[in-house]
């Protein structure tokens, strides 16, 4: 009897996105930027975030190598990019700018941007994805596919959701204290990026 769903891409793709989009991780940059937030809004942002990166997530899944060979980008090219915005993200947090850039910029959701993208719907997870769509071959790979997708995204909304019981544990100083060591995760996170992509090219050119 065929099974309905195929577990093992199931079990693949959950753990790779697991990896990549690293929901713990994800969390001290989470209360960081959200430190001056109030308890509703950190809920929010939490849900509009995951919701953001789960229909980036589905968007490149469907249609994702069809935009990149229209729009002529590479995926190292997207790494870049991605790498970049991190990296002043960073920067922000280390210099203890969470008030300003980018928590309450004028017109800026720090649910879109830099929670559900790049942060979380990063290049990686997004090259991924398009990795396992190619893997999808008939009805019980799109299912398993769509299932680890979908239980990372609410494993990723639990942390979050949460993750905002250690704000009140931690206290201001705790928090000044999250925010420089998120800051410093982040410029890592973002120097391999940029890293991954400068080799990408390199060794294309090779």
């Amino acid at each position: 009897m065929t099974s309905v769903v195929n577990g093992r891409l199931f079990v693949e793709s959950f753990v790779t996105l697991f990896v990549i989009m690293d929901p713990l991780g994800t969390l001290p940059v989470f209360l960081a930027l959200t430190a001056t937030a109030g308890r509703r809004e950190r809920i929010r942002a939490a849900r509009q975030a995951v919701a953001v990166a789960l229909l980036v997530i589905v968007v490149f899944a469907v249609f994702g190598q069809g935009i990149l060979n229209y729009l002529h980008v590479t995926l190292p090219a997207l790494q870049g990019a991605g790498g970049l915005l991190l990296l002043l993200i960073a920067l922000q947090l280390l210099n203890d700018q969470t008030d300003t850039e980018p928590v309450r910029t004028e017109g800026v959701n720090i649910a879109f941007v830099p929670l559900g993208t790049p942060l979380l719907a990063g290049p990686g997870a997004i090259a991924a994805v398009i990795v396992f769509v190619n893997r999808v071959h008939g009805v019980p790979d799109a299912l398993g596919l769509a299932l680890g997708v979908v239980g990372i995204h609410l494993v990723l909304y639990l942390t979050m959701r949460f993750g905002t019981v250690f704000l009140r544990l931690l206290g201001r100083s705790g928090v000044s204290l999250v925010t420089r060591i998120s800051g410093l995760l982040l410029s890592a996170i973002a120097v391999q990026l940029i890293a991954d992509s400068v080799r990408a090219f390199v060794e294309g050119a090779a």
